[in-house]
């Protein structure tokens, strides 16, 4: 039972820190959004959105537990991950450099009031959730099944990591974002590092789904089996590994010469 809990601990672990390096750029994100305000309302426009979002984020979290174990949602689930971890870590290594979608936003928000801006904060931030809570369900969903009693589609155990992760996502969004920055300021690899996590999290869905009953191409068993758990984990270890420790991470050093 101790090495059940330790599992379940570990990956939320690994959740947290992935929502926290999402969470950087989500956070700038949001920043750019309420720019255009008055000085004292910025502030007050992010906190009412992200209030909003808290909203929308749990009304996700308990329409997802019902349809988690449903295997077309677990393949578009695995290939949006995929989709979106791929063209991430593409882009960043052919593709043009600070190319965001910042400017943009700063565009679209000019001109807008308070509560425009708060809505669009809201619905920005339930666009990110659509990536960490995805990238969340995978994680769970590869976890062995808990004593704690199911919840919609999903066991209890599997549907308080999902839960814990999204709740992360907007805790560290508010008051840990600055931190990320700066971590990724130093260290820029680190956020395609974290896409990369996020495109390995799909590979670990279509797994799911391929061992889906109604799909039956890997046995059942395989996604909770000791081999697949320390292949899975192994690589992410490694890739978490090379993004710290980068050559792109002395490119500010360069940069300052």
């Amino acid at each position: 039972m101790e090495s059940l809990w330790l599992e379940y601990a570990w990956t939320l672990l690994i959740l947290i820190g992935l929502e926290g390096l999402l969470s950087a750029d989500n956070a700038l994100v949001l920043a750019v959004i309420a720019k255009h305000l008055p000085e004292d309302q910025k502030k007050r426009a992010i906190n009412h959105g992200i209030i909003m979002a808290f909203a929308f984020r749990f009304a996700a979290l308990f329409a997802i537990s019902f349809i988690a174990n449903v295997w077309q949602i677990q393949a578009i689930g695995a290939a949006y991950l995929l989709y979106l971890g791929l063209k991430h870590v593409i882009k960043a290594r052919f593709g043009k450099e600070n190319e965001n979608i910042r400017e943009e936003v700063k565009e679209d928000a000019a001109g807008k009031g308070f509560w425009p801006t708060v809505g669009k904060i809201a619905l920005a931030d339930l666009a990110f959730a659509i990536d960490s809570i995805l990238a969340a369900v995978a994680l769970a969903l590869g976890l062995p099944d808990s004593p704690l009693e199911d919840f919609g589609g999903m066991d209890g155990g599997q549907f308080i990591v999902v839960v814990i992760g999204g709740i992360a996502g907007l805790i560290l969004i508010k008051y840990a974002a600055t931190w990320f920055v700066k971590l990724l300021d130093q260290r820029p690899a680190l956020e395609t590092t974290a896409y990369a996590i996020v495109a390995w999290v799909g590979v670990k869905l279509a797994v799911i789904t391929l061992a889906h009953e109604d799909i039956g191409f890997l046995d059942h068993h395989f996604p909770h089996s000791t081999a697949w758990t320390l292949v899975f984990y192994g690589v992410l270890v490694a890739i978490a590994l090379i993004g710290w420790f980068a050559p792109a991470n002395k490119s500010l050093e360069k940069e300052k010469l």
